[in-house]
């Protein structure tokens, strides 16, 4: 069997370390910040996202899902990405991505709706709060204040909040004439709040440039899209994008290899739209909770507990696999079924979101996570 223990796996294995590297000095900016939070809606699984193969029970345990991972490059011998994950798992050996694995918030029930409230929210119950905590980390910013930007048709909860942000999202629609924008301009030029607005919307429809007209379910528009209204010197500090469609009841196998291709391909294309200003972006990827260790009667895996999250841009010290590692022999699992919670992800989020931004860790944990015993994870990005 394999022992408990707390593991830290780069390139090659690294022996035994803490779950958490020490703590560094906050990255000095170099340019403007930016930060996006990916939402895998639907509780997306971990073990399929970055696999235990060096856990002698794995191949047992998740049976014909295994077999994704017979030829798929080791990390340390533990790890090895879903072949899926191509640009992602280049990012990873480039040093530009980590994962948090064996990670999860607070939430031990298993109900969709609860669990992304909670993690939206950051309440340490469902429903305890009504603002999110991407709102309340642009409070702590202080002036001038960067753009919070939803990529959707309407802002979700997790950037809802007493300060003001915006959302943008492709129309199908054919674009409106050049005069009919004119006298739209004149129309709301007597009324301040309308009147900055409209002149808010047509920059931003200016930042999406030709994906401006593309569908968020592209998931290479989606990232191209984000990266147009991120950069450049007008673009939005922190934005959001969900992709939904991971509750893989049922044939996950093929499920789940078309979810991380897509997720795979908005990442990369975020990564080359950014260009120069990647060195200044971080990218969260997180989820409401893992899946099953087991596969059910139908070939997927029901609602778990334990996930992977991933965290990636050019100051991650990346190249990592963080996680204090519980094993899937059956006497180790959540409940008889889920991997092991070891780690926070509201933890992993603080702290990344901290380092980031420069902020003071301990009082950015408490303002975006209230409630929770756990520190905010150090040592995420470079110094």
């Amino acid at each position: 069997m394999i022992d408990r223990r707390q593991i830290l796996i780069g390139g090659a294995a690294l022996g035994a370390a803490t779950l958490f590297v020490p703590s560094l000095a906050a990255a000095q900016a170099t340019g403007p910040k930016r930060l996006l939070f990916v939402l895998l809606r639907g509780a997306a699984d971990g073990l399929g996202l970055l696999a235990p193969v060096g856990d002698p029970d794995f191949e047992r345990q998740r049976g014909v899902l295994a077999e994704d991972f017979a030829g798929a490059p080791k990390i340390g011998g533990m790890f090895a990405f879903h072949p899926g994950l191509e640009r992602t798992a280049a990012m990873f050996a480039s040093g530009e991505a980590l994962v948090a694995h064996a990670v999860a918030s607070s939430y031990r029930e298993r109900s969709h709706f609860d669990a992304q409230n909670l993690l939206e929210t950051g309440g340490a119950s469902a429903h305890a709060l009504r603002d999110g905590w991407l709102n309340r980390l642009l409070g702590q910013l202080g002036t001038p204040r960067p753009t919070g930007l939803a990529i959707a048709p309407a802002i979700p909860l997790a950037l809802r909040g007493a300060l003001p942000v915006t959302n943008f999202a492709p129309s199908p629609l054919p674009d409106a004439a050049a005069p009919l924008l004119a006298r739209v301009g004149e129309l709301y030029a007597g009324d301040d709040q309308l009147h900055a607005l409209w002149q808010q919307a047509l920059a931003t429809r200016a930042m999406a440039g030709d994906s401006a007209g593309g569908n968020l379910r592209n998931a290479e528009v989606a990232g191209t899209l984000a990266a147009s209204l991120m950069s450049g010197p007008g673009g939005a500090g922190i934005a959001m994008l969900d992709l939904d469609g991971w509750d893989t009841h049922a044939n996950q196998r093929g499920a789940l290899a078309r979810q991380l291709r897509q997720l795979d391909a908005l990442l990369g294309a975020y990564r080359s739209g950014m260009g120069e200003a990647w060195g200044d972006t971080l990218v969260l990827v997180a989820t409401e909770f893992g899946r099953t260790v087991r596969l059910n009667g139908t070939g997927g895996t029901d609602h778990g507990t334990a996930g992977a999250a991933l965290v990636l841009g050019g100051a991650v010290r990346g190249g990592r696999v963080i996680a204090d590692w519980p094993g899937l022999a059956d006497a180790a699992l959540h409940d008889g079924r889920d991997l092991r919670p070891t780690g926070s992800l509201e933890a992993v989020l603080a702290g990344a979101a901290a380092a980031h931004f420069a902020l003071d860790p301990a009082p950015t944990m408490a303002a975006l996570f209230p409630g929770r015993q756990h520190a905010a994870v150090p040592g995420l990005l470079k110094a």
